[in-house]
């Protein structure tokens, strides 16, 4: 429990799914055996969470509820955490991407607003339904330490919007599979976010 005024929201992303590491955004591969022991690892001994609130995607959803039943927490499963579709990029490596067209994996990295994948979720809209599902997650928690299990694009969103980035600098932050955001709120109006530290571990 956080202290009156205060949350505390960790983000974890998930560990890696079957097929490793590719483009997924609606693609529902689940943990591999590797992702669930980098998951496991990653929270270790440690249970300090009111709340676990999961992407329903199975990568994420089902390390939520094990650790939910595991530690008798709450899980809450919100549809507009899901990750960013990548349209025609769906299913395909980077490795692939570089092969077959570097120059369009490279403009995609630098800027994801003017250079998106083929079919895509535009980058506007899922930054309104991340800002959407967060803004609404602060306010229904004040006072919690919550888990949100989530997605790589998910967490490089909520770091972009705490720490006021441009959005098509989003790919500039790296989000290794299992790592661990914190973020502090003080409620207030506005509230204030505070990135504590980003890609680490408990």
């Amino acid at each position: 429990m956080s202290r009156d005024g205060v949350t505390l929201i960790d983000l974890m992303r998930h560990g890696e799914p079957v097929g490793g590491a590719r483009y997924r955004g609606r693609i529902d591969d689940p943990l591999s055996e590797k992702g669930w022991a980098e998951m496991w690892v990653a929270v270790g001994d440690h249970r300090p969470w009111d709340t676990v609130v999961s992407s329903p995607l199975s990568r994420c959803r089902a390390f939520a509820q094990e650790l939910g039943t595991r530690h008798g927490l709450p899980v809450t499963l919100e549809p507009r955490f899901r990750e960013i579709s990548f349209g025609d990029w769906e299913g395909r490596t980077a490795e692939d991407l570089m092969r077959s067209d570097r120059d369009v994996l490279l403009r995609f990295w630098r800027d994801p607003v003017a250079h998106p994948p083929p079919g895509a979720e535009p980058l506007d809209a899922f930054r309104a339904r991340v800002l959407a599902a967060w803004s609404q997650l602060v306010a229904d928690h004040p006072g919690q330490h919550l888990l949100l299990v989530c997605h790589g694009g998910v967490i490089r969103m909520i770091v972009s919007l705490v720490l006021e980035m441009p959005v098509n600098r989003m790919f500039h932050l790296v989000v290794p599979t299992a790592a661990m955001t914190r973020i502090r709120v003080e409620h207030g109006d506005p509230p204030l976010a505070q990135l504590l530290f980003h890609a680490g571990r408990l």
